[in-house]
């Protein structure tokens, strides 16, 4: 009986809620307290999620590889657009963008350090034996590899750089 109960739970995936199941109780505490940035961060996710599962052409859900990489694309967008909004003296519309990086960020997993991420590109120039600039590809192609959803893509190349110019 436990068996046969634990099979239905895993092909229905109710032990292990999906990101989607996530954003949707959010979104539902969002309305109820009437939170409006947090709600539209939240609808914006739904919406990036939605159109992801619609482009690849199946009803499947997506891995947690591409739902992570959607929610990085999400809080990079917003970043940069606080940045813009603040070099042009338009805090009032810096805050916002910030606020939803703010309710996005919990979504995905724990950054590492910049520390932990010199540690694992050093260690990848040591292993492949890379020097000089011109290996810059070919370790941020590895590193991107082995970081993908653990660090973004400024900090890895902020470290290669400075790893293969010493």
């Amino acid at each position: 009986m436990f068996l046969w109960l634990f099979y239905i739970f895993a092909k229905l995936k109710i032990y292990n809620m999906s990101l989607q199941v996530k954003i949707m109780d959010a979104m539902k505490s969002a309305m109820k307290s009437k939170d409006s940035i947090a709600l539209e961060a939240l609808r914006a996710i739904k919406a990036e999620l939605l159109l992801a599962q619609t482009q690849s052409g199946s009803k499947i859900e997506l891995t947690e590889e591409e739902e992570i990489k959607i929610l990085q694309k999400l809080v990079k967008q917003r970043k940069d657009s606080a940045a813009i909004f603040a070099e042009q003296g338009r805090q009032d519309l810096a805050e916002p963008e910030l606020a939803q990086v703010a309710v996005i960020e919990p979504f995905l997993p724990e950054q590492l350090s910049t520390d932990k991420v010199k540690a694992i590109v050093a260690e990848i120039i040591a292993e492949g034996r890379f020097s000089g600039m011109q290996a810059m590809g070919q370790v941020m192609g590895i590193a991107s590899q082995k970081l993908a959803g653990k660090a973004d893509g400024k900090t890895i190349s902020t470290v290669v750089k400075a790893l293969l110019v010493k």
